[in-house]
């Protein structure tokens, strides 16, 4: 079975002969990121396939921070390229979460800790993040948390 690091480089390659400008250079700096992260440290090692999906959902917040930066900017165009570039990392992300799934595995999560008010906070995100980690953002977990404590 391949590892999403070998994908994503058969992918690049399929990309750069299709001429397809937006894949390739999307892939590649996502690939570029893995590599730092590989070397990153004092050895240099192999990530696992959890930890590249890391690496590509960084890559894809960015993007996403990037293009509301463009937006409020009223840089539309570049705004628009940034979130192309996301599109394209999204495919190799886990299918996040809807706000239904969300908001019921939070309400879920306040009813077992017994939490109420902003100071339950802490006690519920420590119940939730184990099952939402990689298919929901951290700041849509915060804020529904704080919706249903609130």
């Amino acid at each position: 079975m391949k590892t999403l690091k070998e994908q994503l480089q058969e992918d690049l390659t399929a990309a750069i002969k299709a001429r397809d400008e937006l894949r390739s250079s999307t892939i590649r700096l996502t690939l570029a990121a893995v590599t730092s992260e590989e070397v990153a440290g004092k050895t240099k090692r192999e990530l696992s396939d959890d930890e590249v999906l890391k690496v590509i959902a960084r890559e894809a917040k960015k993007r996403r921070e990037a293009a509301e930066a463009f937006e409020t900017a009223g840089r539309a165009e570049s705004a628009a390229q940034e979130r192309a570039e996301g599109e394209v990392l999204a495919q190799y992300l886990p299918k996040q979460l809807s706000d239904e799934e969300l908001t019921a595995i939070v309400a879920a999560a306040v009813a077992e800790s017994g939490a109420t008010g902003p100071q339950g906070m802490g006690a519920v995100m420590k119940l939730v993040r184990p099952k939402v980690e990689g298919v929901a953002e951290g700041g849509r977990v915060a804020a529904a948390v704080k919706a249903a404590l609130g």
